[in-house]
């Protein structure tokens, strides 16, 4: 292996564990009250809000049925918008944090939901409040499966940014294509990125 590239691998690793670690941090941050939510408010439970349970339900399972490399292209506007680009690995990471939010939310309900309703009715019984509930109760019972289900968010962010590394994004996914095509000029791979993105555009003329 040349000095250059292993240095190219080292710079793209970095790059890739960047991408993975602030998506994950932020997805964590919108993920976790979310789903606490979610796992708390259907009708009669400690947060009742049938409605806006439902309704945040159908946006969680709305994102995570888009094929991730669908959701890239079609929030490039979106990712302009908050990244001021969307090509590099500040923008790969609004998709990436899209991405992992609704499932680490899905991850910390079953977890939630896990948990003995038993102790839920004890510490009714011992006068605590619902936010007492979930904070003491809830969260620390159900923070074995939160962590491992968290671990899996980060294994499936690695692989998401290896896809957005391949349309842009930069990473170990960008080094691996650039390599396999033996192209790794910036420059064809922005125009890759712009034929890829006008190819996934024209999908949803028809």
């Amino acid at each position: 292996m040349s000095a250059n590239l292993a240095a190219l691998i080292w710079e793209a690793t970095l790059q890739t564990l960047y991408m993975v670690a602030v998506s994950g941090v932020i997805g964590t941050a919108i993920g976790l009250p979310l789903g606490v939510f979610l796992a708390t408010s259907k009708r009669g439970e400690l947060m009742s809000s049938p409605l806006a349970n439902r309704v945040l339900g159908l946006v969680v399972n709305a994102m995570r049925s888009v094929p991730f490399i669908i959701l890239v292209v079609a929030i490039i506007p979106f990712t302009r918008l908050i990244a001021g680009t969307s090509i590099g690995t500040t923008a790969a990471i609004v998709p990436l944090t899209l991405a992992a939010a609704p499932f680490i939310a899905r991850i910390v309900e079953t977890a939630i939901r896990d948990v003995d309703g038993g102790l839920i009715e004890a510490a009714r019984a011992m006068g605590a409040t619902p936010g007492q509930i979930i904070r003491k109760v809830l969260v620390p019972e159900a923070l074995p499966g939160i962590v491992l289900g968290l671990t899996l968010a980060m294994v499936s962010l690695i692989g998401y940014s290896a896809m957005v590394g391949a349309v842009g994004g930069e990473g170990l996914g960008d080094l691996g294509v650039g390599g396999a095509l033996g192209d790794l000029h910036p420059e064809r791979r922005v125009a890759a990125r712009a034929a890829a993105d006008a190819g996934v555009g024209a999908l949803f003329l028809f």
